[in-house]
């Protein structure tokens, strides 16, 4: 099969591409920069796409976008946030749509951001969206996957979780903190968390490109959410250290502004329904497990 995949850089991206190479199929890197491999093709998310290097491909994979927590939420910054997957998916969509030979599915990145704050309440993909600048921004990245669909392109969601990976995202940023012993839940600790370990969210992100069945959004979550506390002690056992700080909740709204109240102390109990019903099976469905280090293969 031959896929092409934005955001190969990322951990995600690095090791999808890594896995479906493992599984002989034929990988195109969608880059930013001037390509220095045969197997890279260029496009600004801003409005050009090498069109050429994508003709005949089977699939493809959006997983661009800058970082939710690698900046404080500036407006300049959201606006980035914003642009880098509104404006980068609309430029994407369209350049698929416009191809001769279009690819059968585009896997189009999403996030469990949709939901908002769910409280202590579970929320599949019935569930409504949520209040707040994430939701609204996943309401308008998913919309801008819109011409890939009118031009018969089977289009999907991942609304991924939180992607439990030693090589970047949330975990990469505490765990040192654990090392040293100084690790601790962030405000009270009662706010639920959505996450997903990296084989399985690969794993699912392999079975959304190869089941013809499987359209619109789908939840990339584990099943069993954890409290911050939950997973504060189940990182300090997989580390072999205490884990007794705390984080208060107005320490982490003068460091992160927005970002604290919507990514960090939000309460989201997120299921995976429609990966469940397709007979996904998780390597990791727990947090003991999902906590050794990755190694991300089919």
């Amino acid at each position: 099969m031959r896929i092409a995949v934005s955001g190969s850089s990322g951990p995600i991206g690095t090791a999808l591409v890594r896995a479906l190479r493992e599984d002989g199929d034929e990988v195109t890197r969608l880059v930013r920069k001037e390509p220095e491999r045969p197997d890279e093709a260029r496009w600004d998310p801003s409005g050009t796409v090498d069109t050429a290097a994508l003709e005949g491909v089977d699939a493809v994979v959006h997983l661009a976008g800058a970082g939710i927590g690698d900046r404080r939420w500036t407006e300049s910054y959201k606006k980035k946030l914003r642009d880098s997957r509104v404006v980068g998916t609309r430029t994407l969509a369209e350049a698929l749509a416009g191809l001769k030979r279009p690819p059968r599915v585009l896997v189009s990145g999403s996030a469990v951001g949709f939901y908002g704050d769910t409280a202590g309440t579970d929320a599949d993909e019935s569930a409504p969206m949520g209040a707040g600048f994430l939701a609204e921004m996943v309401r308008d990245w998913e919309a801008a996957a819109a011409p890939a669909a009118k031009a018969g392109i089977r289009v999907v969601h991942p609304r991924s979780g939180v992607v439990l990976t030693r090589e970047g995202g949330l975990l990469a940023k505490v765990l040192p903190l654990f090392r040293l012993g100084l690790g601790g839940r962030l405000g009270d600790g009662r706010q639920w968390m959505s996450w997903i370990s990296l084989p399985d969210e690969i794993a699912a992100l392999r079975l959304l490109i190869e089941r013809d069945d499987l359209t619109g959004p789908v939840n990339l979550t584990a099943p069993q959410p954890a409290t911050n506390a939950e997973f504060t002690k189940a990182l300090g056992r997989a580390v072999r250290r205490p884990a007794v700080f705390s984080v208060p909740s107005f320490a982490l709204r003068a460091a992160l502004d927005g970002f604290a109240d919507e990514g960090l102390l939000i309460s989201q109990r997120v299921l995976p329904r429609r990966l469940t019903e397709s007979g996904f099976s998780f390597e990791r469905p727990d947090l003991d497990s999902a906590l050794r280090p990755d190694r991300p293969s089919a």
